[in-house]
């Protein structure tokens, strides 16, 4: 079955480099970003997982855990995490699962539900597809899926920004024009009318066209 956002994130649990973990019991009341890699030792991802480890304080302040996953068995992420921690200068601290079975890129549609065997054997072109972003909300809701090729780095900067985005339109009724950035002007939904929009902005917005109004990012 495929996945879109705003379904709920399939839940699991699985072995990962910090024990068995409940997926929707890791969430708890806040937000994650599970992130996927299709074989460990890769280069692209080694680089990834190292970014992620040094910016991991970003997603911290956001009340978002981070938790990565390859098809392979918890034991090799134990190795590889030493190849980056020495290569990319940061320790990864947050789990990452190891899905040798490929249990979850299969609930995550990220391989076909009928895929045959395990890990073993397979490379990383076998399992091109598991290089895929999720960010799941506190409601254990899908808020944002991507899909990068894996001779392009993902740019975890726009997570980032994608997050600042999320979490200020789901307690304001703005949306974020393009490029948005936190601190910048926003956008007052359509069904937002002038009325109300007085009432909640006093200090005013522009009005560029009737569905298109600019108002300053609210606190």
């Amino acid at each position: 079955m495929s996945l879109r956002i705003n379904d709920t994130a399939p839940n699991f649990t699985a072995k990962t480099t910090k024990g068995s973990l409940n997926f929707h019991e890791y969430i708890g009341d806040g937000w994650a970003v599970l992130f996927s890699h299709p074989k460990d030792f890769t280069p692209v991802c080694t680089t990834e997982l190292g970014y992620m480890a040094k910016i991991e304080p970003e997603f911290t302040k956001r009340n978002t855990k981070l938790i990565g996953l390859s098809v392979d068995p918890v034991e090799n992420h134990e190795k590889w995490a030493h190849d980056i921690e020495e290569t990319q200068g940061a320790s990864v601290k947050y789990p990452m699962i190891g899905d040798s079975d490929l249990a979850v890129a299969k609930l995550y549609n990220m391989l076909p539900a009928e895929e045959p065997g395990t890990s073993e054997g397979r490379t990383a072109a076998t399992n091109a597809t598991v290089r895929t972003v999720f960010v799941v909300g506190p409601d254990k809701k899908i808020k944002m899926m991507l899909t990068y090729p894996m001779t392009t780095g993902r740019n975890f900067d726009e997570i980032l920004r994608v997050i600042d985005s999320i979490q200020l339109t789901a307690q304001h009724k703005v949306a974020t024009p393009v490029n948005w950035k936190q601190g910048e002007d926003v956008i007052i939904v359509p069904s937002v009318s002038d009325d109300d929009a007085k009432k909640a902005y006093p200090e005013g917005f522009k009005t560029v066209k009737p569905y298109l109004r600019i108002v300053k990012q609210p606190r």
